[in-house]
């Protein structure tokens, strides 16, 4: 069993990794799968109750790997953690198979009581680098979250998401179904910032050009009104200027 998960992790590394050239190279230079091996390992000393042997070896993993993975959490099949350094993988967090995390991925807290209080991943969800995904909260499967993103809700499935916080970009069957690396697409990717100031630019000529039918109509009815002369009145004569004598 444990030679299969083995094979089967180094068989979807090589699969989601160009620069990996054999089998050799990815189990000797590979510290993803290293930390999945210690976490494995931990795990099970964590479910036997062996708690601080299990931090024990998770902690050996961490100094080893540069790659945080608690022993209590629960981490499907096929994880692929391309370059690791400083990922970080909370006590109640759930990942589901054939995810991929790049490095400065945090799957956090952001309470203190002992329960249920990290994420719970999907089956293949992507994770781009510096995203951090916080509370208890579900990423849908297939989803994409993009580099640096900031999740703090609930993201359905087959979604792309970026930004900070994150905000849906796109869904998956908008985009090509081919691995995508970093979490988002490679082109015609879609600003959300670009897009709201678009918007905005449209509404302003809107309004711009309903101002100057307005301004024409004024004027227009300015021109219309009819000019009467002014009738002067016997109290509006200049006085007779006194005769001398």
């Amino acid at each position: 069993m444990v030679f299969k998960k083995l094979n089967e992790d180094i068989a979807s590394i090589r699969a989601r990794d160009p620069a990996a050239r054999s089998t050799l190279e990815v189990l000797l230079c590979y510290p993803g799968l290293h930390a999945l091996i210690f976490y494995r390992i931990a795990h099970a000393a964590w479910n036997r109750r062996l708690r601080l042997l299990g931090r024990f070896l998770s902690h050996l993993g961490k100094m080893l790997t540069g790659i945080e993975i608690h022993p209590g959490a629960q981490v499907g099949a096929r994880l692929f953690i391309d370059h690791g350094t400083g990922v970080v993988i909370g006590e109640t967090a759930v990942i589901g198979d054939d995810c991929t995390l790049y490095h400065g991925v945090t799957l956090g807290g952001t309470s203190l009581h002992k329960g249920k209080r990290h994420p719970t991943l999907g089956n293949g969800v992507i994770v781009g680098s510096g995203a951090q995904i916080l509370g208890p909260i579900t990423v849908g499967d297939g989803a994409r979250i993009g580099a640096n993103a900031v999740v703090l809700t609930d993201v359905p499935k087959d979604v792309t998401m970026v930004g900070i916080p994150a905000r849906m970009i796109m869904r998956r069957k908008d985009v090509d179904e081919k691995f995508c690396a970093y979490g988002v697409p490679s082109e015609d990717l879609p600003d959300p910032v670009a897009r709201a100031i678009e918007s905005l630019r449209a509404q302003v000529s809107v309004l711009a050009n309903r101002v100057e039918e307005l301004e024409g109509e004024l004027e227009g009815r300015e021109r219309s009104q009819p000019t009467h002369p002014r009738v002067i009145s016997s109290k509006d004569e200049p006085p007779a200027a006194a005769s001398g004598g």
